[in-house]
């Protein structure tokens, strides 16, 4: 198996809380803000989710708020395997990706052969994208090879859709595991046929601490130093415990200074958010290699969008709950 660096946590948790005091400007801000919009998956993961929930979040997808249809669409709507077809229908032509979460999620305890029919059947049933979890008692067992050969396995029957891999942070115990475990999710993908487009994810949700700063600053150096290792963009998702606009900016402001500029000479201004979609140096800046995985993220973005916009504080009930 390969080594992974250590991590110093002490100047892991410093750096992340850097990006806190960045002053950004206010027309940056509202591209920041619209940015962040365009990347949420919205989710909804709830033992009582029902077909119409699941058809009302896809319209929350497609219009984020039915005042502004200036706004963009959310990047995905993410549903149980059994929702998929209702979201696949109700997403149909948006360009709303519909995600899937699968391999006995959250846990990642189900026998592996019922794992991967899971991704199977979610993937018959039209999703873009599976979230599988990885076996955490197995890798904090030490048992590496394990996990990696597991990972391989779903990327294989996940066949054109994206995988994203859930490494469950908050249940990894160290900053140094959080980096093993990223290393090792990348190479498994890019053993089963190549890891460019996929992403490594923190979190299910279901368990605290979901995403912080510091794991998500951890996992996105293992994508940079994959990236110049190899050339591959590999996505990245911090998901759970992100809930106002201000940390989407934070974040933002991360992922520009760790991966702006990769490949190029020009020098990155990394506290200046103002043209960030497409920005050709740092494919990390669009939907298609950035996610955040919080629903409840959508309307104090969308609130604050309004306030640049119109000077109106506007409330939270003033928009559909995502």
């Amino acid at each position: 198996m390969f080594e992974s660096p250590t991590v110093d946590a002490v100047m892991a948790a410093e750096r992340a809380a850097s990006f806190t005091k960045r002053s950004i400007k206010s027309d940056a801000k509202r591209a920041g803000l619209e940015l962040a919009l365009s990347m949420l998956d919205l989710t909804t993961l709830e033992g009582k989710d029902s077909p119409e929930k699941v058809r009302g979040l896809c319209r929350k997808a497609i219009t984020p708020d039915a005042n502004d249809p200036s706004l963009p669409s959310c990047a995905a709507v993410c549903v149980y395997p059994a929702l998929v077809r209702t979201a696949r229908k109700a997403l149909a032509g948006s360009g709303v990706k519909v995600a899937s979460v699968a391999t006995g999620f959250p846990s990642g305890q189900y026998p592996l052969e019922i794992r991967l029919e899971d991704v199977r059947r979610a993937v018959g049933d039209g999703a873009d994208e599976i979230d599988m979890v990885i076996n955490r008692g197995a890798f904090l067992a030490g048992r590496y090879r394990e996990v990696a050969d597991e990972i391989s396995l779903v990327k294989e029957a996940c066949d054109d859709a994206h995988l994203k891999v859930i490494l469950e942070t908050g249940e990894l115990e160290t900053l140094d595991n959080v980096r093993r475990a990223s290393d090792l999710a990348i190479r498994a993908m890019n053993d089963a046929g190549g890891a460019h487009g996929h992403f490594i994810k923190t979190s299910t949700g279901k368990v605290q601490p979901a995403a912080t700063m510091p794991v998500t600053l951890v996992m996105l150096e293992a994508i940079r130093d994959w990236y110049l290792e190899t050339g591959q963009v590999v996505g990245m998702k911090p998901a759970g415990g992100i809930r106002t606009a201000k940390q989407s900016l934070h974040y933002l402001v991360m992922v520009k200074e760790t991966l702006g500029g990769l490949g190029s000479s020009a020098r990155v201004q990394a506290d200046d958010l103002e043209g960030v979609r497409g920005d050709e140096h740092c494919p990390w800046l669009t939907p298609e290699f950035f996610r955040f995985g919080a629903s409840t993220l959508a309307n104090d973005v969308l609130r604050q969008i309004a306030w640049l916009k119109r000077s109106v504080y506007m409330a939270s009930h003033d928009f559909s709950e995502a």
